[in-house]
């Protein structure tokens, strides 16, 4: 990591619209200012909504790891800026959006300030986040747990879909496990 920086996980997901282009075109918006620089993203996997009202079509999901000279409420702001340009609406908690970006780790701060507590509360719960995160880093670790263990006993692993543009499944295991 370069001196000055702060390696931070960001989690997207996408369930309307061209989900797969929104997430492409959502990497770059992310990373567009010279104070966030890419480390990686993840695979993209196709998900069942958690949580939310009934009936929404299944997300896109990814992870992205980037280094920052941003604080983390400026992060925020630019995360929620980038939500803005690709439409997103804040009508119904956990309901369906072109595009949601959380910011799942900022280094390893510890924050309960209820604008943005780190890490995520929800994020040791969600395989959503944490497979494809895994893919990513499989050694990284939340909350001082293996992101791949945590994954494999989240409640939604069964659901978890590869995604290639077209709905293969290839590289994601059978029956959810993780490999």
């Amino acid at each position: 990591m370069t001196a000055g920086y702060t390696k931070v996980i960001l989690a997207l997901g996408s369930n309307l619209g061209e989900r797969n282009d929104t997430l492409t075109t959502a990497v770059a918006d992310l990373v567009d200012p010279p104070e966030v620089r890419l480390l990686g993203v993840s695979p993209v996997v196709q998900t069942k909504p958690v949580g939310g009202p009934e009936g929404q079509p299944d997300f896109l999901n990814m992870v992205m790891a980037v280094e920052t000279t941003l604080a983390p409420l400026e992060l925020l702001e630019h995360c929620h800026q980038v939500e803005q340009k690709h439409h997103r609406t804040r009508e119904v908690r956990w309901g369906p959006r072109t595009l949601d970006v959380d910011i799942i780790a900022y280094g390893d701060l510890i924050s309960d300030d209820p604008v943005l507590t780190l890490p995520h509360p929800r994020a040791a719960e969600r395989a959503f986040v944490l497979y494809p995160w895994s893919l990513l880093d499989p050694n990284a670790k939340l909350n001082g747990r293996s992101v791949a263990e945590l994954a494999a006993v989240a409640h939604d692993m069964p659901d978890i879909r590869g995604f290639d543009g077209f709905g293969d499944t290839a590289g994601v295991p059978a029956k959810g496990a993780v490999e």
